[in-house]
């Protein structure tokens, strides 16, 4: 039985990509720049937000990094929240997985996961919530396992990771947990489901 449960954020815990597009095309537009295309908004969806923000304002060299920095800063997150929906079952896997496993959530998302926490009333429900500004390295780097293993002292085969993007499956592929790929049956991964309530069903689960 797996002792450790990790999970990613957007696209996992919560459906998330509108509350993405809304937010980076906002700053995209205060500096009069057109809305993030279909594989700009992908990108975004996994990536941390500096490498996002990099990746959006490639073609827009005459704007200054600086400048949006200052401008990304003093703008406010909870406006975009409202784009964010929470999986039904989230809570319901939660409950039956605790206390007799640990949590932990690995993400991109930097001061705006302890928002989300607070709003959506999850902080209880995580052990530990590790996000790029918490190590050396964002995802797809392995530094987020590698510390929620180590707070644990779990091993990756006491240990799964459930995610949706290719970001996540380098992430574990680099520390060799064990994949369960959320609401993406075309990634790489050894489980595939499409709600938390399947993954009760796992092997890793019922071990």
């Amino acid at each position: 039985m797996k002792k450790l449960v990790i999970f990613d954020c957007d696209g996992v815990m919560f459906s998330s990509r509108e509350a993405n597009r809304a937010y980076y095309n906002h700053l995209l537009a205060v500096f009069g720049c057109p809305s993030m295309n279909e594989d700009e908004l992908s990108y975004v969806h996994s990536h941390n937000v500096q490498a996002s923000v990099t990746h959006i304002f490639r073609n827009h060299p005459e704007i200054s990094p600086e400048k949006i920095e200052q401008c990304r800063s003093t703008l406010d997150y909870r406006p975009f929240l409202d784009y964010m929906i929470i999986e039904p079952d989230l809570i319901d896997f939660l409950r039956l997985i605790t206390p007799g496993r640990h949590t932990a959530v690995s993400t991109n998302r930097t001061n705006t996961m302890e928002m989300i926490l607070d709003i959506f009333k999850l902080r209880p429900w995580f052990e530990m919530v590790v996000t790029s500004v918490n190590v050396p390295r964002p995802k797809p780097a392995p530094d987020g396992l590698y510390m929620i293993l180590d707070h644990f002292k779990t091993t990756t085969a006491e240990s799964i990771y459930i995610g949706d993007s290719e970001v996540d499956r380098e992430h574990c592929a680099a520390v060799g947990v064990d994949l369960i790929a959320f609401k993406n049956p075309d990634l790489a991964a050894k489980y595939h489901v499409q709600s938390f309530m399947e993954i009760l069903d796992l092997p890793p689960m019922r071990e």
